[in-house]
């Protein structure tokens, strides 16, 4: 019987162990046709999606981590055939432009230097649209657009974008400003496609499915909050902790991993842990299970409970471990 182990801790005895690898879970393929397949859905949350669809409204979904919040755009997608989900992750230096579009001048000048000729006709190929710039295009449906970890953001990001959120359209200045000698500029998508703009203008004909996830960490203010309808992602019950098991890893495997799902579910009760960390546990446990040196075996049940708590480490301390 093999070893469960690829990597053996001994660089000074090279071997071809990574062909022994097994497929990855299906939530690290890095398919995005995939992702969100295996989405449970619950009741609030199809209220919710449905009603941001019917009213043109973004859905900021808040939640712990791993709660779900970013999974759900895909799903969406995936359901109603939207295409790819457009994601913007956010940070502390991101901005209303960045979301929109980003301009290459520094490139443009250069090139306009080194051949000697005014290139703005070519103004298209040093400009890209952002994700939301991509998903304000005309379109006969909606595409779907990810404001990822929006409570990150730079504190003037949620007021910069009612505006857009409330007509729906931008302006890029670069390209108006030069309307009337080239009026159609063709431009970059973020999604790798092309497309023309118009007099420097974008306006969309279907309002993206816009979904802003926050971990909850701060607070945005009211004219933001109106323009949004709001989800509070709730933890997973065990029974909901199963069927996102089942739906992970197959039927088969529920009878091993109950020990592990209520191990989980206790230890949550302590500190914060991710719904994705239930699913590497069970997943390492299950496919290490006919290994000469498992976790799993009965005779190294402490070894078990170690490697369990290495997987389960608490998001926002040590404590407690």
């Amino acid at each position: 019987m093999t070893s469960w182990k690829i990597f053996r801790g001994t660089p000074e005895q090279p071997h071809n162990g990574i062909e022994r690898l097994p497929n990855p879970p299906n939530w690290r393929t890095f398919d995005q046709k995939e992702r969100g397949v295996t989405y449970q859905a619950r009741g609030e949350e199809i209220q919710l999606v449905n009603a941001a669809l019917y009213l043109r409204r973004p859905l900021l979904v808040t939640g712990k981590p791993g709660t779900g919040k970013s999974s759900l755009a895909y799903a969406v997608a995936k359901e109603l055939q939207l295409g790819r989900v457009l994601r913007w992750n956010i940070t502390t230096r991101s901005n209303l432009q960045q979301g929109l579009y980003r301009y290459d001048a520094i490139g443009r000048l250069q090139d306009a230097q080194g051949s000697g000729k005014d290139n703005l006709g070519e103004i298209g190929k040093y400009l890209q649209l952002g994700p939301l710039g991509t998903a304000l295009l005309p379109s006969l449906s909606p595409k779907v657009l990810l404001i990822d970890e929006i409570d990150k953001s730079d504190i003037d990001l949620p007021n910069d974008l009612l505006n857009i959120f409330e007509e729906g359209e931008f302006e890029i200045p670069e390209l108006a400003r030069i309307a009337d000698r080239f009026s159609e500029i063709l431009v970059q998508t973020y999604d790798s496609q092309t497309t023309t703009i118009t007099r420097g203008n974008v306006q969309c004909t279907a309002f993206p499915f816009v979904i802003l996830t926050s971990n909850g960490e701060r607070e945005f203010p009211p004219a933001f909050l109106r323009r949004c309808l709001r989800l509070d992602l709730r933890e997973p019950t065990p029974e909901e902790l199963e069927a996102i098991v089942k739906a992970h890893l197959g039927d088969s495997i529920i009878q091993e991993a109950e020990p592990i799902i209520k191990n989980f579910v206790n230890r949550r009760k302590k500190g914060d842990l991710a719904t994705d960390q239930l699913l590497n546990a069970i997943y390492m446990l299950t496919n290490t299970a006919n290994t000469s040196d498992s976790p799993m075996l009965d005779s190294q049940d402490q070894k078990k409970e170690q490697f369990i708590e290495r997987l389960l480490q608490y998001l926002g301390s040590t404590e407690g471990i």
